[in-house]
């Protein structure tokens, strides 16, 4: 995946920003319903960066979490101001960070993403025949 960094984002009201120094790694389309919900429509777009590469530029975040289906637990980062989730995983303790899409400054493009959890794919959202896809979570 070509993409020009360093890559700026932040949250909806400003009070928060970031960079990221290096490239994404994967980019994940996600159709469940815990990405529908986080991102208020009709998926979540995830990108995937090493922590290394995250760098918080402004602002304060908090953290929250929750359990998955599959036993695990994730940790999102928000504005606690506007409340925009900024990116998934603890920068300080994992090799990688997800960050939200819509959080970036500029988009992504989704030509190459992958798409995951197909299963739930909302009726009339169309994913591109040539485009990676699974059922449920990548094995």
């Amino acid at each position: 995946m070509s993409v020009a960094v360093p890559l700026t984002g932040g949250c909806q009201c400003g009070r928060v920003r970031y960079e990221l120094a290096g490239p994404p790694l994967v980019l994940y389309v996600c159709h469940c319903r815990e990405c529908r919900k986080q991102s208020a429509s009709a998926f979540g777009i995830s990108a995937f960066f090493r922590s290394v590469d995250l760098r918080l530029l402004d602002g304060e975040i908090r953290s929250w979490s929750r359990s998955t289906k599959s036993g695990w637990t994730i940790v999102s980062f928000f504005c606690p101001n506007c409340g925009t989730r900024l990116w998934d995983g603890d920068k300080d303790r994992e090799d990688d960070v997800c960050i939200k899409g819509g959080s970036l400054d500029e988009p992504l493009d989704l030509t190459d993403a992958v798409h995951i959890w197909a299963s739930q794919t909302l009726p009339g959202v169309i994913i591109p025949e040539r485009a990676r896809r699974h059922p449920k979570d990548p094995e």
